[in-house]
């Protein structure tokens, strides 16, 4: 039982995660529910339903902008972010892969909080059946954005300021953390 210890330390992200809406209330207690039915393995890909991945929702507080990227499979505006494959730290996940996504290292956690919670499905690809993608999202400030990058998963990105994103995406949960972002970028 000490196996699991770490794992139930690292769901307390989600269980002391308070939604602002009634949908993120439903990702909340799908979230805890596909832990409790699949433990480590809903961390993993090989979870062909459903499993966690994590994201990283980066501003800029001085120019008051956020990075998107276009994503080259998705064919969307998104922010950086990919599959768990087995790591429990979520935020972990989500610094690694804004790394990997935009070679940017200087990301200062905006809170130890979560920012936001999503579940989005993906469509199937290359023989991978659809399946939802539990995505645990946290905020970074990133006052350098000079060394900005994309690799080969995007088609490009952009520092867009916080009130022009919905000329580049009207996908909701991406409205949802503009909305949230304004008072951070306010209480600055």
């Amino acid at each position: 039982m000490a196996f699991f210890y770490p794992i139930k330390f690292k769901m307390n992200i989600i269980r002391q995660y308070s939604p602002q809406s009634e949908e993120e209330k439903i990702f909340k207690q799908q979230m805890l529910q596909l832990y409790q039915e699949k433990s480590i393995v809903a961390f993993s890909r090989e979870n062909l339903e459903a499993h966690f991945t994590a994201s990283a929702w980066i501003l800029n507080p001085n120019t008051q902008e956020v990075l998107l990227l276009h994503h080259k499979k998705l064919d969307k505006w998104l922010q950086p972010g990919g599959h768990a494959d087995g790591e429990t730290d979520l935020e972990k996940v989500a610094r690694k892969e804004a790394n990997e996504e935009t070679a940017l290292e200087n990301l200062d956690l905006v809170s130890d909080q979560v920012f936001d919670i999503d579940i989005h499905l993906i469509p199937e690809k290359k023989g991978i059946p659809q399946h939802d993608h539990y995505d645990v999202r946290f905020a970074y400030f990133c006052s350098n954005k000079g060394g900005t990058q994309i690799n080969s998963e995007s088609k490009d990105f952009q520092w867009i300021n916080i009130k022009d994103v919905h000329t580049l995406t009207k996908e909701p949960s991406i409205l949802r953390m503009v909305k949230k972002s304004k008072s951070i970028l306010n209480g600055i």
